[in-house]
Protein backbone atom coordinates (compact mmCIF):
# COMPACT_ATOMS: atom_id res chain seq x y z
CA UNK A 1 0.00 0.00 0.00
CA UNK A 2 1.21 3.44 -0.68
CA UNK A 3 1.98 6.28 1.67
CA UNK A 4 -0.42 8.25 0.06
CA UNK A 5 -3.42 5.77 0.09
CA UNK A 6 -2.44 5.29 3.81
CA UNK A 7 -2.53 9.22 4.77
CA UNK A 8 -6.19 9.20 2.63
CA UNK A 9 -7.42 6.28 4.86
CA UNK A 10 -5.92 8.32 7.81
CA UNK A 11 -7.72 11.15 6.46
CA UNK A 12 -10.94 9.45 6.12
CA UNK A 13 -10.60 7.86 9.31
CA UNK A 14 -10.31 11.20 10.91
CA UNK A 15 -13.62 12.40 8.81
CA UNK A 16 -15.30 10.04 10.20
CA UNK A 17 -14.75 10.06 13.85
CA UNK A 18 -15.50 13.97 13.60
CA UNK A 19 -18.68 12.93 11.80
CA UNK A 20 -19.40 10.61 14.40
CA UNK A 21 -18.73 12.88 17.37
CA UNK A 22 -20.53 15.70 15.80
CA UNK A 23 -23.79 12.51 15.86
CA UNK A 24 -23.46 11.74 18.88
CA UNK A 25 -23.01 15.26 20.34
CA UNK A 26 -26.57 16.56 18.36
CA UNK A 27 -28.16 13.51 19.53
CA UNK A 28 -27.61 14.32 22.82
CA UNK A 29 -28.43 17.87 23.18
CA UNK A 30 -31.84 16.52 20.94
CA UNK A 31 -33.03 14.30 23.51
CA UNK A 32 -31.57 16.91 26.24
CA UNK A 33 -34.16 19.38 24.78
CA UNK A 34 -36.54 16.99 24.09
CA UNK A 35 -36.73 15.74 28.31
CA UNK A 36 -36.24 19.58 28.79
CA UNK A 37 -39.00 20.50 26.71
CA UNK A 38 -41.59 17.55 28.01
CA UNK A 39 -40.34 18.59 31.70
CA UNK A 40 -41.19 22.26 30.84
CA UNK A 41 -44.44 21.74 29.48
CA UNK A 42 -45.18 19.20 32.08
CA UNK A 43 -44.51 22.06 34.65
CA UNK A 44 -46.54 24.63 32.50
CA UNK A 45 -49.37 22.12 32.30
CA UNK A 46 -49.29 21.60 36.53
CA UNK A 47 -49.16 25.44 36.43
CA UNK A 48 -52.48 25.74 34.25
CA UNK A 49 -54.14 22.77 36.64
CA UNK A 50 -53.25 24.68 39.91
CA UNK A 51 -54.63 28.01 38.87
CA UNK A 52 -58.21 26.52 36.78
CA UNK A 53 -61.31 27.18 38.80
CA UNK A 54 -62.93 23.63 40.00
CA UNK A 55 -65.45 21.95 38.13
CA UNK A 56 -68.27 23.00 40.58
CA UNK A 57 -67.31 26.71 40.40
CA UNK A 58 -68.83 26.34 36.56
CA UNK A 59 -72.56 28.56 36.29
CA UNK A 60 -75.71 26.28 35.12
CA UNK A 61 -78.82 25.84 36.02
CA UNK A 62 -79.23 24.21 39.39
CA UNK A 63 -80.44 21.07 39.94
CA UNK A 64 -83.00 19.74 42.21
CA UNK A 65 -82.34 16.84 44.79
CA UNK A 66 -82.57 13.11 43.52
CA UNK A 67 -84.17 14.49 40.25
CA UNK A 68 -81.43 16.25 39.28
CA UNK A 69 -80.97 18.85 35.95
CA UNK A 70 -83.18 15.18 34.34
CA UNK A 71 -86.75 16.91 35.50
CA UNK A 72 -86.49 19.72 32.85
CA UNK A 73 -86.27 17.79 29.89
CA UNK A 74 -89.80 15.76 31.08
CA UNK A 75 -92.77 16.39 29.74
CA UNK A 76 -95.48 18.68 31.26
CA UNK A 77 -93.14 19.91 34.10
CA UNK A 78 -89.90 20.38 32.24
CA UNK A 79 -89.37 23.66 29.91
CA UNK A 80 -86.20 22.40 28.04
CA UNK A 81 -87.94 21.22 24.67
CA UNK A 82 -86.16 18.23 23.26
CA UNK A 83 -87.27 19.65 19.26
CA UNK A 84 -86.06 23.15 20.82
CA UNK A 85 -82.62 22.85 21.62
CA UNK A 86 -81.47 25.38 19.35
CA UNK A 87 -83.66 27.95 21.33
CA UNK A 88 -82.16 26.02 24.63
CA UNK A 89 -78.88 26.44 23.25
CA UNK A 90 -79.05 30.47 22.63
CA UNK A 91 -81.06 30.55 26.18
CA UNK A 92 -78.66 29.28 28.00
CA UNK A 93 -75.19 31.14 26.30
CA UNK A 94 -77.28 34.41 26.91
CA UNK A 95 -78.07 33.36 30.50
CA UNK A 96 -74.31 32.09 31.83
CA UNK A 97 -71.73 32.81 29.39
CA UNK A 98 -69.26 30.94 27.11
CA UNK A 99 -69.19 27.97 29.50
CA UNK A 100 -72.43 26.47 30.43
CA UNK A 101 -72.46 23.04 32.76
CA UNK A 102 -75.54 20.85 32.86
CA UNK A 103 -74.67 18.54 35.87
CA UNK A 104 -76.85 15.65 37.59
CA UNK A 105 -78.52 14.19 34.82
CA UNK A 106 -80.41 10.73 35.51
CA UNK A 107 -78.76 7.88 33.61
CA UNK A 108 -75.80 9.50 31.28
CA UNK A 109 -72.56 12.21 31.92
CA UNK A 110 -73.00 16.00 33.05
CA UNK A 111 -72.67 17.83 29.60
CA UNK A 112 -70.82 21.43 29.38
CA UNK A 113 -71.97 23.40 26.58
CA UNK A 114 -69.28 25.28 24.92
CA UNK A 115 -69.80 28.31 22.96
CA UNK A 116 -66.25 29.77 22.65
CA UNK A 117 -64.38 28.98 18.96
CA UNK A 118 -60.98 29.65 20.61
CA UNK A 119 -61.61 27.14 23.40
CA UNK A 120 -63.07 24.84 20.29
CA UNK A 121 -59.81 24.95 18.50
CA UNK A 122 -57.91 24.34 21.41
CA UNK A 123 -60.24 20.75 22.30
CA UNK A 124 -59.70 19.37 18.54
CA UNK A 125 -56.12 20.90 18.31
CA UNK A 126 -55.13 18.53 21.06
CA UNK A 127 -57.18 15.67 21.20
CA UNK A 128 -55.75 12.31 21.71
CA UNK A 129 -55.61 9.47 18.99
CA UNK A 130 -58.66 8.26 19.70
CA UNK A 131 -61.13 10.63 20.59
CA UNK A 132 -64.44 10.26 22.32
CA UNK A 133 -67.42 11.69 20.96
CA UNK A 134 -70.60 11.76 23.17
CA UNK A 135 -71.94 8.84 23.02
CA UNK A 136 -75.10 6.95 22.27
CA UNK A 137 -76.20 4.45 25.07
CA UNK A 138 -79.43 3.58 22.92
CA UNK A 139 -77.41 2.92 19.51
CA UNK A 140 -74.50 1.41 21.52
CA UNK A 141 -76.67 -1.03 22.72
CA UNK A 142 -78.28 -1.88 20.18
CA UNK A 143 -74.75 -2.90 18.73
CA UNK A 144 -72.63 -3.93 20.99
CA UNK A 145 -75.47 -6.11 23.11
CA UNK A 146 -78.83 -6.57 21.77
CA UNK A 147 -77.69 -7.47 17.88
CA UNK A 148 -74.21 -8.38 18.57
CA UNK A 149 -74.54 -11.78 17.00
CA UNK A 150 -74.73 -9.43 14.17
CA UNK A 151 -72.33 -6.89 13.70
CA UNK A 152 -69.58 -8.92 16.19
CA UNK A 153 -66.90 -6.82 16.94
CA UNK A 154 -67.14 -4.91 14.07
CA UNK A 155 -69.43 -1.84 14.93
CA UNK A 156 -68.43 0.60 12.81
CA UNK A 157 -67.68 3.95 13.45
CA UNK A 158 -71.24 5.38 15.48
CA UNK A 159 -71.43 5.16 18.64
CA UNK A 160 -68.17 3.21 18.61
CA UNK A 161 -64.72 4.18 21.00
CA UNK A 162 -61.42 3.66 21.48
CA UNK A 163 -59.17 0.82 19.83
CA UNK A 164 -62.44 -1.06 17.96
CA UNK A 165 -63.38 2.60 16.76
CA UNK A 166 -59.84 3.18 15.61
CA UNK A 167 -58.72 0.01 13.97
CA UNK A 168 -62.50 0.66 11.18
CA UNK A 169 -61.64 3.97 10.93
CA UNK A 170 -58.03 3.59 10.17
CA UNK A 171 -58.99 0.57 7.38
CA UNK A 172 -62.24 2.37 5.71
CA UNK A 173 -61.03 6.37 5.96
CA UNK A 174 -58.51 6.26 2.48
CA UNK A 175 -61.76 5.75 0.05
CA UNK A 176 -64.20 7.93 2.29
CA UNK A 177 -62.03 11.10 2.76
CA UNK A 178 -59.68 11.44 -0.21
CA UNK A 179 -60.71 13.78 -2.74
CA UNK A 180 -59.84 12.08 -5.93
CA UNK A 181 -61.98 9.05 -4.85
CA UNK A 182 -65.09 11.15 -4.15
CA UNK A 183 -64.32 12.69 -8.28
CA UNK A 184 -64.93 8.98 -9.60
CA UNK A 185 -68.57 9.18 -8.88
CA UNK A 186 -69.55 12.34 -10.29
CA UNK A 187 -71.32 10.83 -13.66
CA UNK A 188 -73.39 8.39 -10.91
CA UNK A 189 -74.28 11.11 -8.76
CA UNK A 190 -75.36 13.04 -11.27
CA UNK A 191 -77.60 10.79 -13.02
CA UNK A 192 -79.26 10.55 -9.65
CA UNK A 193 -79.45 14.30 -9.32
CA UNK A 194 -81.08 14.40 -13.08
CA UNK A 195 -83.31 11.35 -12.15
CA UNK A 196 -84.74 13.43 -9.18
CA UNK A 197 -85.00 16.35 -11.62
CA UNK A 198 -87.47 14.13 -14.08
CA UNK A 199 -89.18 13.14 -10.69
CA UNK A 200 -89.97 16.52 -9.55
CA UNK A 201 -91.11 17.38 -13.33
CA UNK A 202 -93.88 14.42 -12.93
CA UNK A 203 -95.12 15.18 -9.61
CA UNK A 204 -95.31 18.90 -9.14
CA UNK A 205 -99.32 20.08 -10.20
CA UNK A 206 -100.78 22.27 -12.95
CA UNK A 207 -99.78 24.98 -10.33
CA UNK A 208 -96.12 24.19 -10.59
CA UNK A 209 -96.04 23.13 -6.82
CA UNK A 210 -94.78 19.77 -5.41
CA UNK A 211 -96.55 17.75 -2.80
CA UNK A 212 -96.93 18.61 0.85
CA UNK A 213 -94.39 15.29 1.05
CA UNK A 214 -91.70 16.82 -0.87
CA UNK A 215 -89.79 15.85 1.95
CA UNK A 216 -90.10 12.27 1.17
CA UNK A 217 -89.42 12.63 -2.65
CA UNK A 218 -85.76 13.86 -1.36
CA UNK A 219 -84.79 11.38 1.27
CA UNK A 220 -85.88 8.86 -2.14
CA UNK A 221 -83.07 11.07 -4.05
CA UNK A 222 -80.97 10.59 -1.20
CA UNK A 223 -81.60 6.94 -1.01
CA UNK A 224 -80.87 6.59 -4.28
CA UNK A 225 -77.43 8.25 -4.20
CA UNK A 226 -76.18 6.41 -1.71
CA UNK A 227 -77.01 3.35 -3.06
CA UNK A 228 -75.29 4.44 -6.00
CA UNK A 229 -72.56 5.04 -4.39
CA UNK A 230 -72.21 2.39 -1.97
CA UNK A 231 -72.95 -0.01 -3.36
CA UNK A 232 -73.33 0.43 -7.44
CA UNK A 233 -76.96 -0.72 -7.25
CA UNK A 234 -80.08 1.34 -8.26
CA UNK A 235 -82.96 0.85 -6.60
CA UNK A 236 -85.39 2.83 -8.78
CA UNK A 237 -86.26 4.82 -5.63
CA UNK A 238 -87.13 7.91 -8.23
CA UNK A 239 -88.60 6.05 -11.01
CA UNK A 240 -91.22 3.66 -9.95
CA UNK A 241 -94.22 4.52 -7.55
CA UNK A 242 -93.27 2.98 -4.34
CA UNK A 243 -96.32 1.40 -1.80
CA UNK A 244 -96.44 2.20 1.82
CA UNK A 245 -95.34 -1.31 2.48
CA UNK A 246 -92.11 -1.13 -0.18
CA UNK A 247 -88.51 -1.66 0.67
CA UNK A 248 -87.74 1.83 -0.28
CA UNK A 249 -90.74 3.29 1.79
CA UNK A 250 -90.18 1.36 4.81
CA UNK A 251 -86.55 2.49 5.21
CA UNK A 252 -87.11 5.64 5.08
CA UNK A 253 -89.72 5.46 7.49
CA UNK A 254 -87.78 3.61 9.90
CA UNK A 255 -84.98 6.11 9.64
CA UNK A 256 -87.16 8.96 10.49
CA UNK A 257 -88.51 6.94 13.50
CA UNK A 258 -84.79 6.27 14.70
CA UNK A 259 -83.69 10.04 14.35
CA UNK A 260 -87.34 11.39 16.13
CA UNK A 261 -86.44 9.23 18.97
CA UNK A 262 -82.89 9.80 19.73
CA UNK A 263 -83.69 13.01 21.43
CA UNK A 264 -86.07 11.34 23.66
CA UNK A 265 -83.96 8.66 24.33
CA UNK A 266 -80.89 10.22 25.09
CA UNK A 267 -82.11 13.79 26.91
CA UNK A 268 -85.00 11.85 28.80
CA UNK A 269 -84.64 9.89 31.69
CA UNK A 270 -83.44 7.02 30.63
CA UNK A 271 -86.32 4.45 31.71
CA UNK A 272 -85.73 2.06 28.42
CA UNK A 273 -82.51 1.03 30.68
CA UNK A 274 -84.80 -0.51 32.86
CA UNK A 275 -87.49 -2.04 31.24
CA UNK A 276 -89.37 -2.20 27.58
CA UNK A 277 -90.88 1.43 27.12
CA UNK A 278 -92.75 2.18 23.72
CA UNK A 279 -90.67 4.36 22.49
CA UNK A 280 -87.51 1.72 22.82
CA UNK A 281 -89.68 -0.65 21.14
CA UNK A 282 -90.18 1.78 18.32
CA UNK A 283 -86.86 2.68 18.21
CA UNK A 284 -85.26 -1.12 17.84
CA UNK A 285 -87.66 -2.36 15.68
CA UNK A 286 -86.92 0.97 13.11
CA UNK A 287 -83.25 0.55 13.40
CA UNK A 288 -83.95 -3.98 12.76
CA UNK A 289 -85.91 -2.28 9.73
CA UNK A 290 -82.87 -0.34 8.76
CA UNK A 291 -80.23 -2.98 9.35
CA UNK A 292 -82.85 -5.79 7.78
CA UNK A 293 -83.35 -3.36 4.34
CA UNK A 294 -80.18 -2.13 3.79
CA UNK A 295 -78.32 -5.68 4.78
CA UNK A 296 -80.33 -7.32 1.34
CA UNK A 297 -78.94 -5.11 -0.29
CA UNK A 298 -75.57 -4.80 1.00
CA UNK A 299 -75.79 -8.96 1.05
CA UNK A 300 -76.67 -8.73 -2.81
CA UNK A 301 -73.93 -6.61 -3.73
CA UNK A 302 -71.33 -8.71 -2.10
CA UNK A 303 -72.56 -11.95 -3.63
CA UNK A 304 -71.94 -10.67 -6.80
CA UNK A 305 -68.43 -9.18 -5.99
CA UNK A 306 -67.08 -12.44 -4.55
CA UNK A 307 -68.54 -14.15 -7.78
CA UNK A 308 -66.57 -12.71 -9.63
CA UNK A 309 -63.73 -12.53 -7.36
CA UNK A 310 -63.93 -7.90 -8.21
CA UNK A 311 -61.30 -7.07 -5.44
CA UNK A 312 -59.12 -4.86 -7.35
CA UNK A 313 -61.49 -1.69 -7.73
CA UNK A 314 -61.30 0.71 -10.73
CA UNK A 315 -62.69 4.01 -11.37
CA UNK A 316 -66.04 2.95 -11.41
CA UNK A 317 -66.52 0.64 -8.84
CA UNK A 318 -68.76 0.93 -5.50
CA UNK A 319 -67.41 1.79 -1.90
CA UNK A 320 -68.57 -1.38 -0.83
CA UNK A 321 -65.80 -2.85 -3.55
CA UNK A 322 -63.47 -0.68 -2.70
CA UNK A 323 -63.58 -1.21 0.70
CA UNK A 324 -63.82 -4.97 0.31
CA UNK A 325 -60.20 -4.90 -2.19
CA UNK A 326 -58.59 -3.45 1.78
CA UNK A 327 -59.36 -7.28 3.32
CA UNK A 328 -61.47 -9.78 1.13
CA UNK A 329 -61.18 -11.73 3.68
CA UNK A 330 -63.25 -9.71 5.72
CA UNK A 331 -66.41 -8.47 4.04
CA UNK A 332 -68.36 -8.06 7.25
CA UNK A 333 -66.12 -4.79 7.37
CA UNK A 334 -67.28 -3.43 3.70
CA UNK A 335 -71.09 -4.62 4.92
CA UNK A 336 -70.78 -2.48 8.26
CA UNK A 337 -69.53 0.60 6.57
CA UNK A 338 -72.45 0.67 4.20
CA UNK A 339 -74.86 0.23 6.84
CA UNK A 340 -73.55 3.32 8.80
CA UNK A 341 -73.69 5.16 5.46
CA UNK A 342 -77.16 4.42 5.01
CA UNK A 343 -77.97 5.25 8.82
CA UNK A 344 -76.76 8.68 8.90
CA UNK A 345 -76.69 9.63 5.34
CA UNK A 346 -79.65 10.12 4.56
CA UNK A 347 -81.76 12.29 6.53
CA UNK A 348 -78.67 14.50 6.77
CA UNK A 349 -78.01 15.14 3.44
CA UNK A 350 -82.12 14.96 2.53
CA UNK A 351 -82.33 17.96 5.53
CA UNK A 352 -78.99 19.92 4.04
CA UNK A 353 -81.27 19.89 0.05
CA UNK A 354 -84.31 21.10 2.31
CA UNK A 355 -82.73 23.88 3.65
CA UNK A 356 -80.97 24.89 0.67
CA UNK A 357 -83.79 24.55 -1.29
CA UNK A 358 -86.14 27.11 1.34
CA UNK A 359 -83.09 29.15 1.76
CA UNK A 360 -82.67 30.08 -1.93
CA UNK A 361 -86.56 30.39 -2.46
CA UNK A 362 -86.69 33.08 0.33
CA UNK A 363 -83.40 35.00 -1.45
CA UNK A 364 -84.77 35.25 -5.00
CA UNK A 365 -81.80 37.84 -5.54
CA UNK A 366 -79.23 35.32 -4.64
CA UNK A 367 -80.87 33.03 -6.29
CA UNK A 368 -81.03 34.57 -9.57
CA UNK A 369 -76.92 35.22 -9.09
CA UNK A 370 -76.47 31.19 -8.42
CA UNK A 371 -78.97 30.53 -11.54
CA UNK A 372 -76.31 32.41 -13.87
CA UNK A 373 -73.33 31.37 -12.46
CA UNK A 374 -75.17 27.90 -13.51
CA UNK A 375 -76.25 28.67 -17.01
CA UNK A 376 -72.66 30.42 -17.30
CA UNK A 377 -70.50 26.76 -16.33
CA UNK A 378 -73.28 24.69 -17.88
CA UNK A 379 -75.25 26.01 -20.40
CA UNK A 380 -77.90 23.69 -21.16
CA UNK A 381 -78.96 20.28 -20.28
CA UNK A 382 -76.63 18.41 -22.30
CA UNK A 383 -73.85 19.60 -20.45
CA UNK A 384 -72.03 17.23 -18.28
CA UNK A 385 -70.92 18.15 -14.52
CA UNK A 386 -67.12 17.23 -14.03
CA UNK A 387 -64.60 18.39 -10.89
CA UNK A 388 -63.50 20.85 -13.49
CA UNK A 389 -67.30 22.36 -13.60
CA UNK A 390 -67.96 22.01 -10.05
CA UNK A 391 -64.65 24.08 -9.47
CA UNK A 392 -65.81 26.83 -11.40
CA UNK A 393 -69.46 26.94 -9.47
CA UNK A 394 -68.03 28.66 -6.31
CA UNK A 395 -70.96 30.59 -5.69
CA UNK A 396 -73.04 27.66 -5.50
CA UNK A 397 -70.45 26.85 -3.20
CA UNK A 398 -71.14 29.70 -1.22
CA UNK A 399 -74.78 28.89 -1.30
CA UNK A 400 -74.45 26.06 0.55
CA UNK A 401 -71.78 27.09 2.98
CA UNK A 402 -74.24 30.00 3.80
CA UNK A 403 -76.65 27.43 4.46
CA UNK A 404 -74.99 25.35 6.81
CA UNK A 405 -74.25 28.23 8.53
CA UNK A 406 -77.13 29.35 9.39
CA UNK A 407 -78.91 26.30 10.12
CA UNK A 408 -76.15 23.06 10.41
CA UNK A 409 -77.88 19.80 10.26
CA UNK A 410 -76.03 18.96 13.55
CA UNK A 411 -76.67 21.68 15.22
CA UNK A 412 -74.12 20.62 18.07
CA UNK A 413 -70.50 18.38 18.21
CA UNK A 414 -68.21 17.53 20.60
CA UNK A 415 -66.05 15.10 23.08
CA UNK A 416 -66.44 13.41 25.99
CA UNK A 417 -63.52 14.29 28.15
CA UNK A 418 -61.02 10.96 28.36
CA UNK A 419 -58.81 12.70 31.21
CA UNK A 420 -59.07 16.06 32.92
CA UNK A 421 -59.12 18.74 31.20
CA UNK A 422 -58.99 23.00 31.43
CA UNK A 423 -61.31 24.69 29.22
CA UNK A 424 -62.31 27.98 29.46
CA UNK A 425 -60.52 28.38 33.15
CA UNK A 426 -61.87 25.43 34.41
CA UNK A 427 -61.27 21.88 35.14
CA UNK A 428 -63.75 19.09 33.01
CA UNK A 429 -63.33 15.88 34.74
CA UNK A 430 -62.59 12.79 33.26
CA UNK A 431 -66.10 11.29 31.31
CA UNK A 432 -67.99 14.56 30.77
CA UNK A 433 -69.81 15.59 27.72
CA UNK A 434 -68.42 18.97 26.06
CA UNK A 435 -70.78 19.93 23.39
CA UNK A 436 -69.49 22.47 20.82
CA UNK A 437 -72.64 24.74 20.49
CA UNK A 438 -71.89 25.68 16.29
CA UNK A 439 -75.32 26.63 15.63
CA UNK A 440 -75.15 29.50 18.24
CA UNK A 441 -71.79 30.51 17.54
CA UNK A 442 -72.34 30.58 13.80
CA UNK A 443 -74.60 32.93 14.09
CA UNK A 444 -73.06 35.09 16.29
CA UNK A 445 -72.04 38.53 15.29
CA UNK A 446 -69.34 38.20 17.63
CA UNK A 447 -67.63 35.23 15.01
CA UNK A 448 -69.68 36.87 11.71
CA UNK A 449 -70.30 40.22 9.98
CA UNK A 450 -74.62 40.34 9.48
CA UNK A 451 -74.91 37.10 10.77
CA UNK A 452 -78.86 37.28 10.53
CA UNK A 453 -78.07 37.82 7.08
CA UNK A 454 -78.04 35.34 4.59
CA UNK A 455 -74.76 35.94 2.18
CA UNK A 456 -73.18 33.23 0.47
CA UNK A 457 -70.77 36.27 -0.93
CA UNK A 458 -69.16 35.97 2.31
CA UNK A 459 -67.55 32.84 1.48
CA UNK A 460 -66.36 34.04 -1.72
CA UNK A 461 -62.19 34.65 -2.07
CA UNK A 462 -61.63 38.07 -2.27
CA UNK A 463 -65.22 39.22 -0.23
CA UNK A 464 -62.91 40.62 2.51
CA UNK A 465 -65.49 38.62 4.80
CA UNK A 466 -63.44 36.89 7.53
CA UNK A 467 -64.67 34.43 10.30
CA UNK A 468 -62.87 32.11 12.54
CA UNK A 469 -62.19 28.96 11.43
CA UNK A 470 -63.71 26.91 14.20
CA UNK A 471 -66.97 28.97 13.97
CA UNK A 472 -68.39 27.26 11.67
CA UNK A 473 -67.87 23.07 11.20
CA UNK A 474 -71.20 21.59 9.65
CA UNK A 475 -68.95 18.31 8.88
CA UNK A 476 -67.20 18.44 12.26
CA UNK A 477 -63.63 18.73 12.86
CA UNK A 478 -60.62 16.05 13.18
CA UNK A 479 -60.11 12.56 13.86
CA UNK A 480 -63.97 12.04 14.14
CA UNK A 481 -64.99 14.54 11.12
CA UNK A 482 -67.99 13.03 8.91
CA UNK A 483 -66.23 9.72 7.28
CA UNK A 484 -68.57 10.57 4.44
CA UNK A 485 -68.44 14.86 3.53
CA UNK A 486 -66.81 14.29 0.76
CA UNK A 487 -69.68 12.55 -0.78
CA UNK A 488 -71.97 14.96 1.10
CA UNK A 489 -70.45 17.95 -0.43
CA UNK A 490 -70.50 16.26 -4.11
CA UNK A 491 -74.08 14.74 -3.98
CA UNK A 492 -75.57 18.35 -2.68
CA UNK A 493 -73.40 20.64 -5.18
CA UNK A 494 -74.40 18.44 -8.22
CA UNK A 495 -78.36 18.19 -7.07
CA UNK A 496 -78.28 21.86 -6.71
CA UNK A 497 -76.69 22.66 -9.66
CA UNK A 498 -79.35 20.32 -11.62
CA UNK A 499 -82.57 21.67 -9.73
CA UNK A 500 -81.33 25.74 -10.04
CA UNK A 501 -80.62 24.78 -14.11
CA UNK A 502 -84.01 23.54 -14.85
CA UNK A 503 -86.00 25.44 -12.30
CA UNK A 504 -86.58 28.82 -10.75
CA UNK A 505 -87.75 27.63 -6.88
CA UNK A 506 -90.27 29.68 -5.21
CA UNK A 507 -92.21 29.67 -1.55
CA UNK A 508 -95.40 31.58 -1.40
CA UNK A 509 -96.72 30.43 2.00
CA UNK A 510 -95.74 31.92 5.40
CA UNK A 511 -91.98 31.03 7.02
CA UNK A 512 -90.61 27.69 8.20
CA UNK A 513 -89.60 27.02 11.89
CA UNK A 514 -86.61 25.24 11.81
CA UNK A 515 -86.91 22.59 14.46
CA UNK A 516 -84.90 19.39 15.79
CA UNK A 517 -85.55 15.73 15.27
CA UNK A 518 -82.18 15.56 15.95
CA UNK A 519 -81.65 16.99 12.79
CA UNK A 520 -81.67 20.93 12.03
CA UNK A 521 -84.38 21.23 9.77
CA UNK A 522 -87.46 23.40 8.31
CA UNK A 523 -90.22 22.51 10.36
CA UNK A 524 -93.18 22.01 7.75
CA UNK A 525 -94.63 21.15 4.13
CA UNK A 526 -92.17 22.12 1.64
CA UNK A 527 -94.41 22.86 -0.86
CA UNK A 528 -92.01 24.71 -3.33
CA UNK A 529 -93.26 25.94 -6.73
CA UNK A 530 -90.67 24.70 -9.61
CA UNK A 531 -91.08 26.82 -12.62
CA UNK A 532 -89.33 25.64 -15.33
CA UNK A 533 -87.00 27.44 -17.41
Amino acid sequence: MSVQMVKRLCHTKTILTSIKSRVKSTAATTAEDVITANVSSSQEDDVQMSQAKEYSQLPGPKSLPLLGNSWRFMSYIGDYKVTEIDKLSLRLWKEYGDIVKIEKLLGRPDMVFLYDADEIEKVFRNEELMPHRPSMPSLNYYKHVLRKDFFGELAGVIAVHGEKWYEFRTKVQQPMLQPRTAKFYIGTIEDTAIAFVNRIKKIKNKDQEVPDDFLNEIHKWSLESIARVALDQKLGCLEDEHTVDSDTQNLIDAINIFFANVPELELKIPFWKLFSTPTWRKYIKALDTITNVTSKHINRSLDQLISQKSFCPDDQSSLLQRVLSLDPSNPKLAQILSLDMFIVGIDTTSAALASILYQLSRYPDKQEKLRKEIQTVLPDANTKITSDKLEQLQYLKACIKETLRMYPVVIGNGRCMTKETIISGYKIPIGVQVVFQHYAISNSSKYFSQPERFLPERWLKGSGYKHHPFASLPFGYGKRMCLGRRFADLELQTVVAKIFQNFEVQYEYDDLEYTVHPIYMPNGPLKFKMIEN
